[in-house]
């Protein structure tokens, strides 16, 4: 008697080659003039996604569309501050009127603060948290709509590792770190993050974050990167005692994982916030 062989047809579901990841989509890029947010625009607009630059400093977000463009992109900037609300829903209106809808969103402007606890006065705390959770809520509340007329969209939301961890008297000392306003932030956008996903399943909008560590971006480096020994990261010394793998990393390593989590490929991935970090130890 002769075994009968069996064979599964697959659906084969959100194939696309390589550069064309992204095509028909508009991505909304806050944060886009510098660092991640730029290498983010530059790669989805190679992958042929019409990318709005959202930033407060207009001649660097200008001269990100002007790059695009001349690499035959598509590219728009727009003026904006995701800390002020009325500016985020005249932005984003623009953003719609200009290229007929939204498709994605990169929540990734933000930063940290000089100040530390417990000597962080409460106008510094506020502006931080201002920037990278209330401005994760203002555009994501002003995209929404967008998505849900479109009938399916894609946010991934930008946290930190310093979400997850502590760290030692000892570390602070030698190390620094960034203002507790910054960890309170990210650690609220990973909580809206989830919460979010939860609220866009039923209609087809997932919602992920990111985690980077040591990147070597303009805000977080000491030098420039472009000295001759590839500049420093400003927590290079506790970062290199913590990672499993050597080195920085850099924007392109974040708008790859940010390009995935964006595109269809990722299809069935929501509520996720990926580490990119090297691999440290400690996480949650």
């Amino acid at each position: 008697m002769s075994r009968a062989c069996i064979f599964l047809r697959i659906p084969v579901l959100g194939v696309h080659i390589l550069g064309n990841r992204l095509e028909g989509k508009v991505a909304v890029i806050t944060g886009g003039n510098s660092g991640i947010g730029e290498g983010t625009a530059h790669l989805f607009a190679q992958e042929g996604a019409k990318v709005v630059i959202m930033a407060r400093r207009e001649d660097q977000g200008k001269a990100v569309e002007v790059a695009i463009l001349e690499a035959g992109g598509e590219a728009t900037f727009i003026a904006c501050d995701v800390g002020n609300e009325q500016i985020v829903n005249s932005a984003v209106s623009q953003a719609a009127k200009t290229y007929g809808g939204i498709d994605i969103l990169f929540n990734n402007a933000g930063g940290g603060g000089r100040e530390h606890f417990p000597n962080e006065t409460s106008e510094e705390f506020g502006r931080v948290v201002n920037t990278n959770l209330n401005g994760t809520l203002y555009m994501s509340q002003a995209v929404w709509p967008h998505m849900l007329k479109a009938g399916s969209g894609a946010v991934v939301n930008m946290s930190s590792v310093a979400a997850t961890r502590g760290t030692s008297p000892k570390m602070h000392e030698k190390f620094g770190s960034t203002s507790s306003s910054y960890w309170a932030a990210k650690a609220g956008v990973d909580a809206m993050t989830r919460y979010m996903a939860g609220i866009g399943g039923a209609d087809r909008i997932r919602v992920n974050g990111v985690r980077p560590g040591q990147i070597m971006t303009p805000g977080a480096t000491r030098g420039t990167i472009t000295d001759p020994d590839g500049g420093h990261h400003a927590f290079e010394g506790m970062f290199d005692l913590m990672q499993m793998l050597e080195g920085p990393g850099y924007p392109i390593d974040v708008a790859n994982l940010v390009l995935f989590l964006s595109s269809d490929e990722s299809r069935f991935i929501t509520g996720q916030i990926i580490h990119i970090d090297g691999g440290t130890p400690v996480k949650i």
